[in-house]
């Protein structure tokens, strides 16, 4: 198959919001399509229907949207391949032609075992010690199908219209091999696997062989997934094999679990909830109770950190680069590079990552962007100088490299938008005295008339004053900070008073004054 156009797919079932497992699965299918100059699809595989939740699959178009995965083909973009939607596929019969041909050569059968059959089953078998009881080559001569039936009799309750389902026929003894491009060759003794099902009482596919089908019909070269489905991967071989489809079975990877960051087990929405991060990529309401999960859209990530983080969370370059655009990401990518092992997810990371793609970001689309924002925070009127492009934008330059989001610049440097009422009570009880008060009063007549009221000339004078005063800058530049800010530390201090402006700092030292002990 390496002659033919790489086409990636992502087959998400729309049962919920998107994990970002999930998206990372799908972003490396889709960095391994581009990388190879070839096509990524997304396809929604519906076959659950009882698990359908609905506008999980505009949640799910939104988040690659989001993302900037771009879908070549499939259910949003349509395609060659049309319908994407295995539900309106299965209308069309595709599959249940496949699961009669299974059935004719002998690799499958029809089971026609009801819930109190299939309960009282497991039940016998828990009972015998058996840890996990499946269907298999041990049971299935006691259940009710089509083998242990005889063909009179299937033939009779199928023409009786009685319900049943199409289950693989897996021998036991075999040994299946699987070419994973993480693992390697992988080896899988066929005792282990249950007679699958395939196809559903009410027509539907399973996953197991709706994806095959799907996968070959949409001549899909590699089907890159989550290794919770290794386990099933000998049995999707087993059924290429009865199709004869071997040489158009797409290669798998199988890529590994996203860790909890304690590194013990796989990362849920409980972790989440749990330790106050998303682990979903946009906001997501629970249609049946209202709930809403968080999302790193609303969190205030950037697409391109919250893509970055989820590329090396199991996939490295081999290098010591850690910022990524999307190009980047592609050119680098190579499934070489995957990880086996599961990947630790890092909450702090996450945000050191969008901390950097701040401070990357064009002052002006970030002021553009906070100006509503400070305007609601500090109820500004829209002619608020505060509000101009130019002061905003300084604002911004000052606090970029304070904050790890943009909606905290308002909060962290609210001082630059709103005058103090109350001033850090440990730098005032530590550095105030009394007899700084006519320094001070000496520096606020100065500064009146400093003009231009800029960096150098502000900075001379403070110097300046200290100097004829007899006092040292340093014993009084953090209290000069508290007076203007009423914090002990935060932006840097010149630029703030060049920022707020000779009338402004002026009256702020005034005020502040007054509020000093005596």
């Amino acid at each position: 198959m390496t002659h033919k156009q790489v086409r990636t797919r992502f087959a998400p079932s729309p049962t919920g919001p998107l994990h970002m497992g999930g998206v990372r699965t799908a972003l490396y299918n889709y960095l391994f399509a581009k990388k190879n100059g070839g096509d990524f699809l997304l396809r929604i595989e519906d076959t659950d229907q009882t698990r359908y939740v609905e506008g999980a699959e505009q949640y799910i178009i939104n988040a690659l949207n989001w993302c900037g995965i771009t879908i070549d083909e499939g259910v949003s973009v349509g395609g060659p391949f049309a319908p994407y939607r295995q539900s309106e596929r299965k209308e069309l019969g595709i599959y249940r032609d496949y699961a009669e041909q299974l059935i004719r050569s002998g690799n499958a059968y029809y089971a026609f075992d009801t819930a109190e059959e299939l309960e009282s089953m497991r039940k016998r078998l828990a009972e015998e010690g058996n840890p996990a009881p499946t269907y298999n080559f041990a049971v299935r001569h006691s259940m009710s199908n089509s083998i242990s039936l005889g063909s009179e009799e299937t033939k009779s309750r199928l023409n009786a219209g009685t319900p049943y389902v199409v289950r693989l026929k897996v021998e036991p003894g075999q040994t299946i091999l699987l070419n994973d491009m993480i693992r390697g060759e992988v080896s899988f003794n066929s005792d282990i696997v249950d007679d699958k099902v395939l196809l559903k009482s009410d027509g539907m596919p399973t996953y197991h062989l709706a994806h095959i089908v799907d996968d070959v019909l949409m001549e899909i070269t590699h089907a890159i997934r989550g290794e919770e489905w290794l386990p099933s991967a000998p049995a999707h071989a087993m059924i290429y094999k009865f199709l004869g489809w071997e040489d158009r079975m797409p290669r798998y990877a199988h890529l590994p679990l996203l860790l909890k960051p304690e590194g013990n087990g796989k990362l849920s929405k409980r972790d989440g909830d749990r330790l106050g991060f998303p682990v979903f990529p946009l906001e997501w309401t629970d249609p049946s109770t209202g709930e809403v999960s968080s999302g790193y859209r609303e969190k205030g990530y950037y697409p391109e950190a919250f893509v970055n983080m989820l590329a090396l969370l199991g996939w490295n370059p081999g290098t010591e680069q850690e910022l990524f655009s999307m190009e980047e990401l592609v050119n680098a990518f190579t499934m070489e590079h995957v990880h086996k092992s599961g990947a630790r997810f890092d909450p702090e990371k996450t945000r050191w990552f969008n901390e950097q793609y701040l401070r990357k970001k064009p002052t002006n689309e970030i002021a553009e962007r906070i100006s509503k924002l400070v305007a609601s925070a500090f109820e500004l009127a829209d002619t608020d100088h505060r509000l101009n492009s130019s002061y905003l934008e300084k604002a911004v330059e000052l606090l970029r490299d304070r904050v790890q989001f943009e909606q905290d610049m308002p909060i962290v440097g609210s001082y630059l938008f709103k005058a103090p009422t109350s001033y850090e009570e440990a730098v005032v009880a530590k550095k105030w005295k009394p007899a700084l008060l006519p320094f001070f009063n000496d520096l606020n007549n100065r500064l009146s008339h400093c003009s231009p009221f800029l960096r150098e000339p502000i900075d001379a004078i403070i110097k300046e004053c200290a100097s004829a005063n007899g006092i040292k800058t340093g014993e009084i530049m953090q209290l000069l900070r508290v007076l203007v800010s009423g914090q002990g530390g935060g932006v840097d201090l010149i630029g703030m008073l060049e920022l707020l402006g000779n009338e402004e700092v002026c009256r702020r030292l005034h005020n502040g004054l007054k509020a000093m002990p005596q």
